[in-house]
């Protein structure tokens, strides 16, 4: 489930639709979370499915650490790739601002943690743009991308959480595990799913 305070905006006809900030949200604030009533589809049910659904599926899914798509319920799907984003995902199954995202901003991830079967040619117009998400991205900047997060999630309690009650019972002991002792920070590398086989979509 994507933050309240978002909606989607039409951008172009190269990027298509994107998610903006309709307020203020503080780094810290979690974004969006895997909740119960994402389409979760198992690598089986996956290539069990009629070619269009699978590309449908392959255009608004991320894959998880099991090798699930999730396909997310609300438009949480449309939320771009940016190499300078301003949330990430976590180890505890949810998104958070690692930046303050102002009114009006879009709202953007980074794919490189979302297990692409298919290496992506990106052009996000900012100066740290890798051209590529390449197959080898999670274990190249996961310490960079831990740092991040880490310091976001130093402020889950400083800033208001919207998403806190949908969070499961799961996440919130690992979260209060974390807050105890932040030794116990589950890293994103943990996110790769080790059975993914990736190829160059012939672009760029």
């Amino acid at each position: 489930m994507i933050h309240p305070h978002t909606c989607i905006r039409y951008i172009d006809d190269v990027i298509g639709y994107g998610v903006f900030a309709t307020q203020f949200l503080p780094k810290g604030t979690i974004v969006y979370v895997k909740d119960e009533l994402e389409i979760d589809l198992s690598p089986e049910h996956y290539q069990s499915l009629p070619l269009t659904f699978r590309e449908t599926v392959d255009k608004y899914s991320y894959i998880d650490e099991k090798g699930h798509r999730i396909v997310s319920w609300d438009f949480a799907k449309y939320v771009n790739h940016c190499c300078n984003c301003n949330t990430m995902s976590t180890g505890y199954g949810f998104e958070i601002a690692i930046r303050d995202i102002q009114e009006g901003e879009e709202i953007t991830d980074e794919y490189g943690l979302f297990n692409m079967e298919t290496e992506m040619y990106v052009d996000c117009k900012q100066a740290n743009c890798r051209r590529r998400i390449m197959a080898s991205d999670i274990d190249t900047y996961h310490a960079q991308w831990d740092e991040k997060v880490f310091g976001a999630l130093l402020r889950l309690d400083q800033v208001e959480q919207m998403l806190w009650p949908i969070l499961s019972a799961e996440m919130q002991h690992a979260l209060a595990k974390f807050k105890q002792d932040p030794s116990q920070y589950l890293s994103v590398h943990q996110l790769k799913w080790e059975g993914a086989l990736y190829k160059w979509n012939g672009k760029g």
